[in-house]
């Protein structure tokens, strides 16, 4: 029941952010506990028999972890020149307040009072990007490469380039909120590269990756996981009341 009671709430989350942008579904993934040996499988029988079968009485399950499923989430089109989508492999790196490095996919990214292209949160692009006052546009090209047009010049004006993150294991990403992730001993060491180099994908300027979240398999999975409680907890008052009956007839 408790464990059911843990993938409920994941799906729950899952559900809650089924709008954050670049957010990625969770999974809960369970391990059968250990057993109870009564007869191991193979045990004699007899002077030349032995038993084909064994008795092992199991007792319980438990969660093994939660799995960040890094699919790709479909694309919304919007006409903001800073909404930056990847197309594939990479996160975005972002400086932390501490000069740590975080990651995210989430590139709903503005402009700060000096420029500088950041996160909701305020948090700078790593490394770091600004954008002139008298800039009259922005253009982001698919390998991180950012031009902008100036008054009275014909030719656009390189002034960054955005490079992304890879990693072994995206999966081993310990989650930190804010659409954020740090690296862990599990996921790797990040690999950095511009965009459509290697492993690493393109960035669509003007576009936004929508969660991966599916409402149709997030509300089977939430049916399956409270008839799973129920039925769960039927067998615990069932167990309740045949041994309240035995210590009755003892």
């Amino acid at each position: 029941m408790a464990a059911q009671q843990t993938r409920l709430e994941g799906i729950s989350h899952n559900i809650a952010n089924s709008g954050t942008v670049g957010f990625k579904r969770q999974r809960v993934e369970f391990q059968d506990l250990l057993y109870q040996m009564v007869r191991q499988p193979g045990a004699t029988t007899g002077e030349t028999t032995q038993a084909p079968l064994g008795v092992q009485l199991g007792s319980g399950v438990r969660i093994a972890g939660t799995v960040n499923i890094h699919e790709q989430g479909t694309f919304l089109t919007t006409s903001n020149p800073l909404d930056l989508a990847i197309e594939g492999n990479g996160f975005f790196a972002i400086q932390r307040e501490d000069g740590s490095l975080a990651y995210t996919r989430a590139g709903n990214f503005q402009a700060d009072a000096s420029g500088r292209i950041v996160t909701s949160d305020g948090l700078p692009l790593d490394p770091p990007i600004s954008i002139p006052a008298e800039a009259l546009s922005v253009s982001i090209a698919a390998n991180g490469t950012v031009t902008v047009t100036m008054p009275g010049e014909s030719d656009p004006v390189e002034i960054g380039q955005i490079t992304t993150a890879s990693f072994v294991n995206p999966a081993g990403l310990r989650n930190i909120g804010h659409n954020l992730y740090e690296r862990t001993v599990a996921s790797g060491e990040p690999e950095f590269s511009t965009p459509t180099t290697g492993v690493h994908g393109a960035i669509m300027q003007g576009a936004l990756e929508q969660s991966n979240v599916d409402m149709v398999e997030e509300m089977v999975n939430l049916i399956s996981a409270q008839r799973s409680y129920e039925i769960n907890s039927r067998v615990v008052s069932s167990a309740d009341e045949m041994l309240r009956k035995a210590s009755e007839m003892a």
